[in-house]
């Protein structure tokens, strides 16, 4: 599991929470912002944006990911949430957390931007799906 110093934990949480900021959440009022750090270095953050028609709303994580990926990374090491309460990831963005690697840290913090669990993704995923399973 990676190593992180305090400075780095907090630097990654002030992030997430400064993105938290930035969501549009007009039918939940439930903000989270996200910081997910490449092994590269690069740091790429994400907010969640709700719509209407909620099945096409989108998470914190999923769009950090996927702003990463779409810059060509695909190697994280450590992802950092902040939620109102402190809640964990949703199925689909472990799902997709575990596209990438079961050993991201994972940092959970509340709206305060306090620390309320660390974890990796194969913590919250147990038993995940991944590509792997679909060699023959």
């Amino acid at each position: 599991m990676i190593k992180l110093t305090n400075d780095e934990r907090r630097a990654l949480i002030d992030l997430a929470k400064e993105a938290g900021r930035r969501a549009y959440t007009p039918y939940s009022n439930y903000q989270v912002g996200a910081a997910l750090r490449t092994r590269s270095g690069r740091i790429f953050t994400g907010c969640n944006v709700e719509n209407a028609a909620y099945p096409t709303s989108m998470c914190a994580e999923r769009i950090a990911i996927y702003k990463a990926v779409s810059e060509g990374e695909k190697d994280f090491d450590v992802i950092a949430l902040v939620t109102t309460n402190g809640g964990t990831p949703c199925g689909s963005c472990r799902q997709v957390m575990a596209e990438f690697s079961l050993d991201t840290l994972v940092l959970v913090a509340d709206g305060e931007g306090r620390l309320v669990q660390e974890t990796t993704v194969s913590g919250l995923l147990p038993s995940a799906f991944t590509p792997k399973d679909l060699k023959r």
